[in-house]
């Protein structure tokens, strides 16, 4: 089976294998393996690639999107997340969980305007009307 760079490891499957749910019980047993169907959502964010354009190496696009939607509704990406960012952390020597955050003007922009403007609709301007209603009535 051919590889990419974004396939998870032995050593990165070992952290995230214990946060997939199990196959719901009394359902049919699952016939992918659930690495696959991770290195194929991994593949997909990476490369940016339509869902139907998934290469034919991993299971069907159909049953990677399924899984996809099972878990974030399940909330298993909140439960990875956290998950590698206290092992990373944990790496690095620092605390599991950080215990302060910085938000800074440049990461929280909003808009140059301000007050009401920023909030009023557009408008559609003088121009564009009277091109608009000299076309329909021609």
């Amino acid at each position: 089976m051919k590889t990419y760079a974004t396939d998870l490891t032995a050593a990165q499957w070992a952290i995230i294998e214990p946060l997939i749910p199990p196959p719901k019980p009394g359902g049919r047993p699952r016939r992918v393996e659930m690495r696959r169907i991770l290195n194929a959502l991994f593949y997909i964010t990476r490369t940016g690639c339509a869902w139907r354009l998934l290469p034919h190496e991993f299971p069907p696009w159909s049953t990677v999107y399924d899984y996809f939607r099972q878990f974030r509704t399940a909330g298993v990406w909140s439960r990875v997340h956290n998950a590698l960012r206290a092992h990373l952390r944990q790496r690095e020597g620092r605390n599991i969980s950080p215990s302060a955050a910085i938000i800074d003007r440049q990461s929280v922009k909003t808009t140059e305007k301000g007050g009401r403007t920023a909030m009023m609709p557009a408008k559609r301007s003088m121009a564009a009307s009277v091109i608009w209603s000299s076309t329909r009535s021609a």
